[in-house]
């Protein structure tokens, strides 16, 4: 059974971003950039279950530009077989990635899609539900455990009320949470390997998708500072500062 695994490029956590001086996006020139932590995980979930004798190839796919090859070799040093380069020109928007990866679904028959359930420059958590309805797929978001069988994937879920469990028929799209393991350290030997892995480059026009815009982007503004605190006298001081200034009560 093929595992589809799709990936993002985006800016590394640790790196305090900065927004343009004219606010038209985010600031990337001489930024690290970074394989999106839940895409990591989800990368992690398919080695282990390739491992574990219930996958016979992993394959990753991403969508952007040339350099999302980095991000792609990457994957395919933490254990990926081979890899897939949709590439454009900027990042599409989610409903076109979503139908993009429906495309190389169809074409390539994966048992289980596995995909971090948001990327964390754009936080939408659309991309995978969105790719579920297109490609008439069962889907297990937030996933916290995996349970894989012939026929069917048990996915243990992260709700608001704790744990929830459901059984989907395969193929299926899975989407990951934090918590549902801890991607593993890639060795030299590793990323040595992974330069003579095959990778092949499409584009949306091989694919037979026309990428059509649905969404502008009009502005993009730091955060504002955060204030200090103060200290109040009483309960009554207080009760007053979130009625009167803080208006939360």
């Amino acid at each position: 059974m093929k595992i589809l695994v799709s990936v993002k490029r985006v800016i590394d956590y640790n790196v305090k971003v900065r927004v343009k001086a004219d606010q038209t996006d985010v600031d990337l020139a001489n930024v690290k950039m970074a394989l999106n932590p839940f895409c990591e995980i989800a990368v992690e979930e398919a080695v282990r279950l390739k491992e574990q004798g219930k996958a016979s190839e992993v394959i990753v796919v991403s969508v952007g530009d040339k350099a999302v090859q980095e991000q792609l070799r990457t994957a395919l040093a933490l254990g990926a077989d081979r890899a897939i380069h949709i590439e454009t020109a900027t990042m599409p928007e989610p409903l076109n990635v979503a139908k993009l990866l429906a495309k190389v679904v169809a074409e390539e028959a994966p048992g289980l899609i596995i995909m971090g359930k948001q990327s964390i420059d754009g936080d939408n958590n659309q991309t995978g539900q969105m790719l579920a309805a297109l490609a008439d797929c069962p889907q297990g978001t937030f996933a916290f455990a995996v349970d894989l069988s012939d026929e069917q994937v048990a996915v243990t879920r992260e709700v608001d009320g704790g744990l929830k469990t459901v059984a989907l028929k395969l193929p299926a799209i899975i989407t990951t949470d934090l918590r549902l393991n801890e991607p593993r350290y890639v060795k030299l030997p590793d990323i040595m390997k992974a330069k003579r892995k095959p990778l092949a480059v499409v584009t949306p026009e091989t694919l037979g998708v026309d990428l059509k815009q649905h969404q502008a982007l009009l502005k993009v503004e730091a955060p504002g500072q955060r204030q200090a605190g103060t200290r109040v006298d009483s309960v009554d001081a207080l009760l007053d500062k979130l009625k009167n200034e803080a208006k939360v009560i």
